[in-house]
């Protein structure tokens, strides 16, 4: 059985040195996917040795989920940064959009990461953490932006909860029919678009 990726979920910030790591991390996985990943391809992007790696993750899935929490903490951050300052939630909900379609390249990187983990948090035992990530880095801020525009009888929902969690599924569901268009540079603010005016239907608001 593989070690569990627990000891990486902890609030304890990386090590300066950890973080490039894991940048180096996320950059291979986006560009090969983790099937032929090794530590070895990881060494060789971060110009280090692989006994380093080991050093500071012990495992190759420690590594992965770190990578994983540090590719979602950035997206929580732009979020909040983008609805901090919001006038109202129909203006947080559009910066929610913005921060979360960022732009083609970065889209197209992170999902193709996120994908990659999702697949291996339904199939080996030591992801089953991701499960909770996403649900408390994801599912949290959006139903936040919902609460906030239920409080100011801006949206019609009932379940919080349960909408955003619909709400996850319809932003998801739009990068991967985004990422399948033969002209997915061209046409991502489209798709950004037309799954903002879907969000204002789902939330009462259209």
């Amino acid at each position: 059985m593989t070690d569990s990726p627990t000891a990486v979920l902890d609030d304890a910030p990386l090590a300066p040195r950890a973080v490039e790591l894991v940048r180096c991390t996320y950059r291979v996985m986006a560009r090969q996917g983790s099937h032929r990943l090794s530590l070895q391809d990881i060494a060789e992007e971060a110009g280090v040795s692989k006994g380093l790696l080991l050093y500071h993750f012990k495992t190759k899935d420690n590594l992965l989920v770190a990578t994983m929490r540090w590719a979602l903490q950035r997206t929580a951050e732009r979020i909040q940064r983008g609805t901090a300052d919001a006038s109202d939630a129909r203006d947080a909900l559009r910066s929610l959009v913005q921060a979360v379609f960022v732009s083609p390249q970065l889209n197209r990187d992170f999902n193709l990461f996120y994908l990659d983990l999702v697949e291996h948090a339904a199939r080996v035992e030591a992801y089953q953490e991701l499960h909770q990530l996403l649900r408390t880095v994801i599912n949290d801020l959006y139903a936040q932006v919902i609460q906030r525009g239920v409080d100011e009888g801006v949206f019609d929902v009932e379940d919080v909860d349960g909408a955003a969690r619909v709400m996850r599924a319809q932003i998801e569901g739009t990068f991967l029919q985004w990422m399948q268009d033969d002209d997915w540079q061209g046409t991502h603010g489209r798709y950004r678009d037309e799954c903002h005016a879907a969000l204002l239907r789902l939330l009462g608001a259209g």
